[in-house]
């Protein structure tokens, strides 16, 4: 069946536009009474995730085509290369996979960006246990290894520990922590005060099912996450990978779910432990890679994020 192709992005095209658009698509060719499974790659992410947001988890969840959401190295949370300013688009294009990204595209992809901030919020507070108590299920697929022979000197955000060249693990995963403070002054004598922060919100995400992949970056023909992938038994990479889908794709329940969370963690402890160290044998260097986090702090809204 064809839905949609890739186009080139104006300037004025936002990341709402396009979950607009792939919401028009789906009324127009999949029939109401037929369910859908997607798998996304990058910026797709977020798109399905706001469109997931506009058209069902803020009306009618029920009503949903869709029954499992696989999300293949998804920025989520966004990506450090979107920061490199909207003049450099020919460099992200090409790490994009050759889909030209417009400057609200990017605006979006900011890391701690507005528009990513509130959906991610929503996410945290409420959406995801309403998407599971409705059979809509959100996976997470990642690598994060870095395939050196695509390393950009110029840039050491395509050689960031803890990330797949593009997006970090930490961006890409949607267990997160919402927390709240507020400023508050203890009066004390002879008119001095003292400030204190304190928490009066603090939301954990239910958990997200997210499995991290050996040797898997985010684009390339070598070690990319969907380009790399073989039709051949003996490729054990390859078969880890299409395994992970094929092991989202069989959750038909939130029991289901709950175990696959549990398992897929386990699984992607393993992946980490055994990939702490990397050593580059052209250059004789020692590459430790440890588990990392990113934290947001929005000042004017007294909010902070906590991404784990």
């Amino acid at each position: 069946m064809y839905l949609g192709r890739y186009i080139s992005f104006n300037d004025e095209v936002r990341l709402a536009d396009l979950a607009k658009a792939f919401q028009h698509a789906i009324k127009d060719q999949i029939p109401t009474s037929t369910s859908c499974i997607c798998i996304t790659h990058s910026t797709g992410a977020p798109i399905l995730r706001t469109w997931l947001h506009l058209f069902h988890t803020k009306q009618n969840p029920s009503s949903c085509p869709l029954t499992h959401l696989i999300m293949l190295a998804p920025a989520n949370h966004g990506s450090a290369l979107a920061q490199l300013g909207k003049g450099r688009l020919s460099l992200i294009k090409s790490w994009f996979d050759n889909v030209e990204l417009g400057k609200k595209i990017l605006n979006w992809l900011e890391l701690g960006s507005e528009e990513a901030w509130q959906l991610n919020k929503a996410l945290i507070t409420s959406e995801t246990s309403e998407l599971i108590s409705n059979s809509i299920f959100p996976f997470v697929l990642s690598g994060q290894d870095i395939d050196r022979k695509l390393y950009d000197h110029l840039n050491s955000y395509t050689g960031e520990a803890g990330s797949d060249s593009i997006v970090r693990i930490a961006s890409a995963n949607l267990n997160s922590s919402y927390l709240k403070l507020e400023q508050s002054s203890l009066q004390l004598k002879q008119g001095k005060s003292i400030s204190n922060l304190l928490i009066t919100f603090h939301k954990q995400a239910p958990p997200t099912a997210m499995r991290i992949l050996h040797k898997r970056t985010h684009s390339g023909y070598v070690m990319g996450i969907i380009k790399s992938i073989r039709h051949v038994p003996e490729d054990l990479n390859s078969k880890e990978t299409i395994t992970a889908i094929f092991d989202c794709i069989s959750v038909n329940s939130p029991e289901d779910y709950s175990k696959i969370v549990s398992r897929f963690a386990l699984e992607s402890f393993e992946v980490q432990k055994n990939s702490l160290v990397e050593i580059e044998q052209k250059v004789h260097k020692k590459i430790i890679t440890s588990t990392t986090a990113m934290v947001w702090s929005f000042s004017g809204y007294e909010t902070m994020r906590v991404i784990l």
